[in-house]
């Protein structure tokens, strides 16, 4: 027990110094960190669908896309310089408080989520993966065309100009002055981020061995068995869908609050792909292999950045150091997939028939 204390303890001291580090290379890799905390947080609720209930949701960025464009809706001039009797009601703008956006982004993203769930429930393996990859473009589209004849999402143009997040009459937008150190508007993020990741993990870990989490697996396994042992298939099915889609939610609200800046091309079909990635290469159904299969594939573009650079100037400039990049990103996850096909830290394999004792293991006979 105090072993595992003693660890947990140094865990968190690493985890606070880590933009205090950071910061001194640059901001920009403070941001890298805060983006690869998003994507941990984005791949537990995509775990909680395709690794706990074992179903394939392809579409998983259309509630990201919700949750972020609710909060710039709620944290921009963008309603009231729309509708002029909202202006009238907020003539300050609307402003919303961190204590409204977070819980009305988790729970509009758990509407949608049911909403995605009731049509498809059932559907299975790969039909149900096309029709959830339809509903997550689906979003998208709307989000770029909802600008006539009202416009409310400004299109393709996307919406600007929004609030960071204040609570405490601390503004996370701005530097923080603590007299032996500066902390910058990035590094403040991180821990509000990093408070959200440690609070999903806890809930997680509290879900996989709850009732509810142990029905997620057994649909998983076999769904028919499932349900012949008396499980809701059908409202367990709906309750995955409206848990992991909570999670997108509240990753979009803080999203939109990092960026002050959304468009619909933040929510295309490759980042949900890349979400699905993370949960498959770190290990489906296991929190840390999820949480080091994001922070490798959040983290993984950018340092390659350094790599594609050097790799162009040796071709001569022929080859585009984006596209190089992504061709780099792809072999990395062939050569891992190849090395660890259950993922880079796999789930314990439970439920094996036990092994078949040899002649010599065989209990004698009574004589």
């Amino acid at each position: 027990m105090n072993k595992k204390l003693l660890t947990f303890l140094a865990a968190a001291v690493g985890l606070m110094i880590v933009p205090l580090v950071a910061q001194y290379f640059g901001n920009a890799w403070v941001r890298i960190v805060d983006i690869a905390l998003l994507y941990v947080l984005l791949a537990l609720g995509l775990n909680i669908v395709v690794g706990y209930a074992g179903l394939l949701d392809l579409g998983y960025v259309a509630f990201y896309a919700v949750g972020a464009y609710m909060f710039g809706l709620l944290a921009s001039s963008q309603l009231t310089d729309t509708f002029g009797w909202i202006a009238a009601i907020f003539p300050n703008g609307i402003h919303a408080p961190i204590w409204l956006v977070i819980p009305l982004g988790a729970a509009v993203a758990a509407t949608f989520g049911v909403l995605l769930g009731v049509p498809v429930l059932k559907l299975r393996g790969d039909y149900l993966a096309i029709v959830t990859l339809g509903f997550g473009e689906i979003i998208r589209v709307f989000l770029n065309n909802l600008d006539a004849p009202v416009n409310i999402t400004n299109g393709p143009k996307g919406i600007a100009g929004i609030d960071s997040i204040k609570f405490f009459g601390l503004d996370l937008g701005d530097t923080l002055n603590l007299g032996f150190i500066e902390l910058s508007s990035v590094s403040l993020y991180y821990y509000l981020f990093l408070a959200l990741v440690v609070g999903s993990v806890v809930i997680c870990y509290r879900l996989e061995r709850s009732r509810i989490g142990r029905a997620w697996m057994a649909i998983r396994e076999d769904e028919i068995a499932a349900k012949a042992m008396g499980i809701n298939t059908r409202n367990m099915k709906l309750l995955a869908f409206g848990m992991g889609a909570t999670f997108g939610g509240v990753s979009g609200v803080m999203f939109a609050s990092f960026q002050g800046f959304i468009s619909p091309e933040s929510f295309s079909l490759q980042e949900s792909i890349m979400i699905v990635a993370m949960v498959v290469l770190g290990g489906i159904g296991h929190i840390p292999g999820v949480i080091i299969g994001a922070l490798l594939l959040a983290a993984l573009p950018e340092v390659l950045r350094y790599v594609a650079s050097p790799l162009q100037a040796m071709t001569g400039g022929r080859l585009d150091a984006s596209i190089l990049r992504q061709l780099l990103i792809a072999l990395a996850m062939i050569g891992i997939m190849l090395a660890r096909p259950r993922g880079l830290w796999p789930s314990p394999e439970h439920g094996k028939a036990a092994p078949v004792p040899t002649a010599d293991q065989e209990p004698r006979s009574a004589a």
